[in-house]
């Protein structure tokens, strides 16, 4: 059978990317109740943990200064001294994440091992978790797509806005500058060359945000199952090769996987920003409770850097 182009190859390639939105969109409502099922386990486990968010939190006491209203005094606390004390609050604005996942034709793949593919099993897991975020008051944005917002129909939204994005998907995120503060999450399969990968996160904590980068990969993409003549095709347009006994190849190939993602690690530790390799032949719960509570770490390290930064301040004045 012989494929037929019509048109020029500018309309082949939009044909092309409004063919892939539409198989997204077809695969979408089981992704997003499958979303929602995993929001819902990890928001159960967190029950009653203590969570940032939006709201007055204890600061510190300072002493009561005359012409002060007298109920801003802490009675209790000033009962132990000679002294009255006003117990000081800090108000937390609520906290900006930045969702990407990678949408590049690479994560398409799943193979027998699995029945999820790597860009559907990232979508569930960024969908969740900004349901989990915005329960705890943050706000989640997609660079270039989205802006922050603490909607309570925050999947919705986003699903809206990457099924109805149909430009050219790069394999590493754009360019864009997330304040200082705000924690940015990646999660591709991160096949790029390593300068790439290291020119893009660069760029991205220029500004101080913290991130996290979530390797996602097929089962097969790491245990090689492959033997005797097999031809492996590059799904990004840079060809294929074929093996004559792929067994033969399965040593040299994962000592390279294992190189490369040493190199990852230490290119996102070199920013302070964490690594995570999740397999799609495995939930995406413990994924989830690993990438929020790094986050809620990110969260209380920037207030205890406020603290003690004003701290520091009043002792020099």
């Amino acid at each position: 059978m012989v494929e037929v182009r019509l048109g020029n190859s500018q309309n082949g390639a939009v044909q092309a990317a409004v063919g892939k939105s539409r198989k997204l969109a077809a695969r979408v409502p089981r992704l997003i109740l499958e979303a929602r099922r995993v929001a819902a386990t990890v928001i159960h486990g967190l029950h009653g943990r203590r969570r940032a968010g939006t709201g007055e939190n204890f600061w510190q006491y300072r002493r009561f200064v005359n012409g002060e209203p007298s109920h801003n005094v802490d009675w209790r606390r000033s009962a132990r001294d000679d002294h009255l004390y006003v117990r000081e609050r800090e108000w937390e604005s609520s906290h900006t994440i930045w969702l990407w996942v990678d949408r590049s034709p690479s994560m398409d793949f799943n193979s027998h091992l699995t029945e999820w593919s790597k860009l559907d099993r990232s979508l569930v897991v960024a969908f969740a978790l900004a349901e989990v975020l915005v329960q705890g008051g943050e706000r989640v944005g997609i660079p270039g797509l989205m802006r922050p917002t603490a909607n309570r129909n925050v999947i919705e939204t986003m699903a809206q806005v990457i099924v109805h994005d149909t430009g050219e998907q790069p394999s590493l995120p754009p360019n864009f500058a997330p304040a200082p503060f705000s924690e940015v999450l990646l999660l591709s399969d991160f096949w790029s060359p390593i300068p790439e990968f290291r020119r893009s996160i660069g760029k991205l904590a220029a500004n101080g945000a913290r991130g996290h980068v979530v390797q996602v990969v097929d089962p097969a993409e790491e245990s090689f199952p492959y033997s005797g003549r097999v031809e492996f095709v590059e799904p990004e347009g840079f060809g294929s090769i074929t093996a004559g006994r792929a067994e033969r190849w399965r040593t040299d190939y994962q000592n390279l996987v294992a190189n490369h993602r040493t190199t990852l690690r230490e290119e996102a530790e070199q920013f302070g920003w964490s690594f995570t390799v999740h397999r799609t032949d495995r939930g995406p719960t413990e994924l989830l409770f690993a990438v929020h509570g790094r986050m809620g770490a990110g969260a209380h390290a920037i207030l205890n850097n406020r603290r003690t930064a004003r701290t520091d301040a009043s002792k020099r004045a």
